[in-house]
Parts: C-alpha cells; sequence; structure tokens
C-alpha cells in the first residue's frame, strides 16, 4: 500500500492543531467519545512505543497530568451526575465533588452558585500540539509515507463504459492543484480519506460538485473560528490548577509555572465570529469572558492580558460531535472530521478507528460505529452535551 498525503500548508500556520491549547480529557456524555480518548491517553502515555524514529530523539510532549474540573449550576446538575455515571461505566477515572469538597481542594474557587464538580483523577491534563504533530509526522515519513504540498480540488468517477453501476460510485482520481500553477495533477487513488479539520466540508462539496448525476449531500463540517487568551496573574491558582470548565461555559488551565494561564469561551450559537480571518477581538475578553473568569477565580480581576491568538474548531452544525467513517454515497470515500473542538486529543483513536476500516472494515478497538456519516444523511442526530 502507497499512501499520499496532500497538504495546502506545510507550515500548518492556521491548523487547528497547532492554535489549539492542547486539552485530552475523559469527561463526555456520549460513550464513543469516552473511549476515543481513553484509547488516546494511553497512546500519549506509551507514545514512544508508537511514534519513536531509530537515530532520532525520542518523543516529549511537555504532558501536564491535571484534571478538568466541570462546574455545573443546580441547572446542568443533573446532566454532569450523569455523564460521570457514564465515564466510570466505560472505565474513565472521575470524581463527583460536593461545593464543599470543591473549596477544601481549590480554596481560590468562588462556589456561591455551583452546585456540584466533576474532576478527572488520571489521564487528563494537557500538552504541546506542536510536539504530537511533528511526532505524527516524523513517523509516517520513516515508514515511506509520501507527502505532496498542493490542494485537493475536484473528484473524478469512472465512466459509464468503464465500470458497472455499482462501481461507478467510487472515485477513480483526485485532481490536486500544485502551489503557485494552475493546473491540476490527476492521481490515481483506491482510497480517499478526508481529513482536512475545518474545511472538510468545503472540500468534498467542492470535490463532487461536477460528479454526474448532480452534488452528493453536504458534510455539516464548517470552520468556527475561537479566540484564546494568555494573561498573567501571580496571585492565581498555583501549580495544583486543572483544566476549569465553568458553569458559564469559559475555560482556562495554568500555562507554564510563573503566573501564567490560557482561556477562552465559545461564543453564543447566534453570536458567531467571522472565520475568513484570524484576527483576535479583544473586546470578546474584555466583555465577555473576563468578568466570567473573574466571578469564579477573584484573583483573575487584577489579570493582565499578554497575548492573544485564534484558531479554528471543525465544526459539525448537524450534532457538534465527530464524523468517522465510509461516506453513505462514495465506496471508497472515508471522512474523518467534525470533532468541534476535541479533534486533537482524539486524533491517535480515530486514527486507529480509520486505519481498521480501510483494513478490515470494521473497528475492532473501540465501538464507534455510531460516528459514522451516514447518521447525516438520515437525519439521526448523535448528541455531544460537553463541548467546551
Amino acid at each position: 500500500m502507497r499512501v499520499l498525503v496532500v497538504e495546502r500548508d506545510p507550515t500548518y500556520s492556521r491548523a487547528s492543531t497547532v492554535l489549539s491549547v492542547g486539552g485530552i480529557r475523559q469527561q463526555f456524555s456520549l460513550p464513543e467519545n469516552i473511549r476515543l480518548s481513553l484509547f488516546s491517553a494511553a497512546f500519549l502515555r506509551n507514545i514512544n512505543d508508537y511514534l519513536c524514529v531509530p537515530n532520532e530523539p525520542p518523543v516529549d510532549l511537555q504532558f501536564q497530568p491535571s484534571g478538568y474540573l466541570f462546574l455545573a449550576s443546580q441547572r446542568g446538575a443533573a446532566t454532569l451526575e450523569a455523564g460521570v455515571k457514564l465515564q466510570r461505566e466505560e472505565g474513565a477515572k472521575v470524581a463527583l465533588l460536593s461545593p464543599s469538597q470543591l473549596k477544601a481542594k481549590f480554596p481560590w474557587i468562588n462556589t456561591e452558585d455551583v452546585a456540584v464538580a466533576s474532576y478527572g483523577l488520571e489521564n487528563e491534563g494537557w500538552f504541546d500540539p506542536w510536539s504530537l504533530l511533528n511526532a505524527f509526522r516524523r513517523k509516517a515519513m520513516s515508514l515511506g509515507v509520501l507527502s505532496c504540498v498542493g490542494e485537493a480540488k475536484s473528484f473524478i468517477t469512472p465512466a459509464e463504459d468503464e465500470m458497472p453501476l455499482m462501481a461507478r460510485d467510487r472515485v477513480k482520481y483526485v485532481n490536486v492543484r500544485l502551489p503557485d500553477s494552475p493546473e491540476q495533477q490527476p492521481v490515481a487513488c483506491a482510497i480517499v480519506v478526508i481529513a482536512a479539520g475545518a474545511w472538510s466540508g468545503e472540500l468534498l462539496a467542492t470535490a463532487t460538485a461536477s460528479l454526474p448525476g448532480g452534488s452528493l449531500a453536504p458534510l455539516p463540517i464548517q470552520p468556527r473560528k475561537r479566540f484564546v487568551y494568555m494573561w498573567h496573574c501571580p496571585d492565581g491558582p498555583g501549580l495544583e490548577c486543572p483544566f476549569l470548565i465553568d458553569t458559564s461555559g469559559a475555560y482556562f488551565r495554568r500555562e507554564g509555572i510563573a503566573g501564567n494561564f490560557l482561556g477562552g469561551m465559545s461564543p453564543p450559537e447566534g453570536d458567531e465570529p467571522d472565520p475568513r480571518d484570524l484576527e483576535v477581538d479583544h473586546n470578546f475578553f474584555q466583555e465577555q469572558v473576563w468578568p466570567r473568569l473573574a466571578h469564579r477565580v477573584p484573583p483573575f480581576q487584577t489579570l493582565k492580558v499578554r497575548s492573544s491568538w485564534a484558531g479554528y474548531y471543525d465544526y459539525n452544525t448537524f450534532d457538534q460531535n465527530g464524523v468517522l467513517g465510509r461516506h453513505p454515497q462514495l465506496q471508497n470515500v472515508f471522512v474523518v472530521g467534525g470533532f468541534s473542538g476535541h479533534g486533537l486529543q482524539q486524533a491517535p483513536a480515530a486514527g486507529r478507528a480509520t486505519a481498521e476500516l480501510l483494513l478490515h472494515g470494521r473497528c475492532s478497538t473501540m465501538d464507534v460505529g455510531r460516528l459514522a456519516p451516514g447518521r447525516l444523511l438520515h437525519g439521526e442526530p448523535l448528541r455531544e452535551a460537553a463541548i467546551v
């Protein structure tokens, strides 16, 4: 088998991976997401067993083991408690904390409107996203994977006189446009994997627009811009600081050991920022994020913002959940995307599941069959409640 990776941005300057905050957790509301993240946690813990390259330095992800801490108001308490029950059934180690227990463990938290909290006891924390991306790329190249700088523009299916009817629903060539060239080069393929992150929906729509018989059902994955802010607060939480998800949706984590923190929050559904650029809205922090942070952690009232950036969620507008499996209308096309903010942490597991589908026709390591793209075509949402 020969594998070709087509990448339009070899610097990864706009890639969601390198612009993320690098968290991993098992605190999800769906068993599929818990399973994916449990597998990924074990993969990351033993990463040099999988991604080491002879005569190259070992992989160092700079992993910071610190649990996620989800806070719930009275309104969200039942949902949080049900999630913890499921997480424990799937093998995750998660504790429920009452407000008094929460205050005893993290005295700097204002608990006045918190009804219950969940805290990950193992396999949670954060790591350096660039190190993981580079490790995957280095290992792939060492195994003979080919890499091409270009952009997939269109699919070509067999002509009517070439193949029987059922076989026409296959991609025979992918037209790739090379840098600084108006021409497109056809690449013959037996299998196509769409793993273009936030641009997966656009890629599929563009690539299939000229296929005979009309366009296919759209893939509801689109870029959603998210802001990340870094601030300094010398009186803020110390080394025991978790990755905290507030009742309001604001989040933060420690960055290093010098009183620096990273954080942000997703905007309301009807107030999404323009995704055509990666400009940062500083007023969003001042007006939306900071008041929520300062309410939850009083020392943050005096924080000083030091830097900021924006990145993309590969957002599944259908049900905010990953899409993983064979395309329902193209037999040899597989989709991996739409994870809506938890794609990086689940990438090792999603890669394993995709490889098993390609080679064996089913996933044997973990049951993630419900994430298949068919649910989009049939209008069967699979909603994840714990989207940050």
